[in-house]
């Protein structure tokens, strides 16, 4: 998993996951404004607001994306 920084070309869209710097979480990008300078995100069941600079895009390769992704139950396969 590598992290990239959010800079003026880049673009975060709600529903995204990022890396708040300050708390070490990972958490779930509600709203992006960056002409405020702002990103709203919800972190432990609690919204947060903070500045673009404290937040981190997460990347990750087509290798570790299918690694991390659940398969279904198979119940309904048989």
């Amino acid at each position: 998993m590598q992290f990239e920084d959010i800079g003026a070309k880049c673009t975060v869209v709600p529903g995204e996951y990022l890396l708040h710097n300050p708390t070490q979480q990972i958490v779930l990008c509600g709203a992006f404004k960056p002409q405020e300078g702002k990103i709203k995100a919800l972190a432990n069941g609690r919204l947060i607001e903070d500045n673009i600079e404290n937040f981190r895009k997460i990347k990750l390769d087509r290798k570790e994306r299918i690694s991390r992704v659940k398969g279904g139950c198979g119940g309904c396969k048989k």
